[in-house]
């Protein structure tokens, strides 16, 4: 599967994007930067090296935003799509929904970060065995 390329990009298609080769950590996440970077509770991530990243968008790489002190959220400076978040060192983690298709197994969450800040009345599945069980009617929501 080293030769798959998947592609992604923002609302308007401004910023546009292929990554080449499978992706690592896929997760998702609740924590409060997270939240306020999508304005979604839950987000899911697939992570890949730099080099497996390319921006084939009019617009080239996405505006981004210093929100640690370590990476930079990455964004449409034309629509506002929030795409995923450049590190300092050699990570690009782009945001699931920001792919063209967003199905793929493999970025199926493993684990979910910070867990305490999804909302307890978030009914999203936060990993692809909690999926599974929700699926499977094994569990229920409250």
């Amino acid at each position: 599967m080293e030769n798959v390329v998947r592609a992604g990009g923002c609302l308007c298609g401004a910023v546009r994007f292929e990554v080449t080769g499978e992706g690592s950590n896929p997760h998702s996440c609740s924590c409060r930067n997270c939240q306020q970077h999508t304005g979604a509770p839950t987000v899911a991530w697939v992570e890949f090296a730099r080099d497996q990243v390319r921006w084939t968008g009019a617009a080239g790489t996405p505006a981004t935003y210093r929100s640690s002190e370590y990476s930079s959220r990455a964004f449409c400076a034309a629509c506002g799509s929030s795409i995923g978040a450049i590190d300092d060192g050699p990570t690009v983690a782009l945001l699931v929904g920001s792919f063209d298709d967003p199905t793929p197994a493999a970025f199926a969450p493993e684990y979910h970060a910070f867990e305490d800040g999804k909302p307890r009345w978030c009914l999203v599945t936060t990993t692809a065995d909690e999926a599974r069980s929700v699926c499977n009617g094994v569990n229920t929501p409250e």
